[in-house]
């Protein structure tokens, strides 16, 4: 039985339960039979009995100092089948909590596997969704592309790149010129600028590409937009309060009329056109000036320390400033 359990449990196409069970029998067994020989056989040879006494060697003894004999081998014996079994619990719970560790590795590897199949799904769902001519529909699908790069992190900046390039592909053709932009962006392009300003910054590998988007009045207030890329971009009268613009490249862009009070500008490239931009104790601290018009902009209480590329006076002269602007 022992053999025919030990050649079945590493042969037969079983589960591996079924495999540990026979395993089991076969080393329980093996165990039973071992004890047997030990405490009789075995017991005898140690105790001097290499064979069965003839009656000369019994007289030679008396029964008790026979049975005391045997009875101290098989003492002996005994200790130290005690001690294999113990070494053998041990190699076995050993192994069993190796097969456990195992199993769960296998079993958090498929689920792994099962999750980012479930996320690719989610993906291409969403895709198909972003595309489609109804504008629920295409709500849906960038809320669900939001939800995506919170549960798989992995995914995070694949979803905003798309979402970048969904906000760049949908606002108005170049051929329609500054003065028929529509007043407001439509209502998913909106969406999707929301979504960008909120994310985890944290795992972005690069900084959003905006370049060149024409969305005038554009609600990006406290968006966070650190070395984002709007150059060339038709801001027009956005509202941009509290936004992060820290590092932002803003070559060539319309900032005309925006509301920009208390936004972080540090650092920004802000080659761009400023007139009548509402900048109320914004952080413009280390911004690049050059070119910069700034005709009519309200700067009161603004940050203007370490500025480049125009100087005080000529900001005093086209801005509204007030005792509280720095310089």
């Amino acid at each position: 039985m022992i053999a025919v359990t030990a050649w079945a449990s590493q042969t037969l196409n079983i589960p591996d339960w079924g495999r540990w069970t026979l395993a089991g029998i076969s080393l329980a067994g093996a165990s039973a039979l071992g004890i047997a020989l030990l405490i009789g056989p075995a017991a005898r040879r140690l105790a001097g009995e290499p064979h069965p006494l003839t009656q000369t060697e019994r007289q030679q003894m008396t029964a008790t100092e026979r049975v005391e004999a045997v009875n101290a081998a098989r003492h002996t014996l005994i200790q130290a089948a005690t001690g294999l079994v113990v070494i053998g619990g041990v190699i076995f719970t050993g192994q069993g909590l190796w097969y456990t560790a195992q199993s769960l590795d296998a079993s958090r590897q498929a689920q792994r596997t099962a999750e980012q199949g479930q996320i690719t799904d989610r993906y291409t769902k969403a895709i198909e969704q972003i595309g489609s001519d109804r504008l629920d529909v295409r709500l849906g699908g960038l809320y669900a592309l939001e939800r995506i790069a919170t549960d798989s992190p992995r995914d995070h900046q694949t979803v905003y790149d798309v979402l970048a390039a969904f906000v760049r592909e949908h606002d108005p053709k170049p051929s329609v010129t500054a003065a028929k932009l529509p007043a407001q962006p439509d209502t998913d392009v909106q969406a999707a600028l929301t979504i960008i300003g909120r994310r985890n910054t944290r795992l972005d590998a690069h900084r959003p590409n905006l370049n060149n988007i024409r969305i005038p009045q554009a609600d990006l207030s406290g968006a966070y937009l650190r070395g984002a890329d709007l150059t060339g971009a038709n801001l027009t009268d956005a509202y941009l309060s509290r936004a992060n613009l820290t590092d932002a490249h803003l070559d060539g862009a319309d900032l005309t009329g925006a509301n920009l009070t208390g936004a972080y500008l540090s650092r920004a490239r802000l080659f761009a056109n400023l007139s009548g931009a509402d900048l109320r104790g914004a952080n413009l601290n280390g911004a690049h000036l050059y070119s910069t018009n700034l005709d009519g902009a309200n700067l009161s209480g603004a940050d203007l320390r370490h500025v480049d590329g125009t100087t005080e006076k000529e900001i005093r002269a086209v801005a509204i400033v007030d005792a509280e602007t720095q310089f």
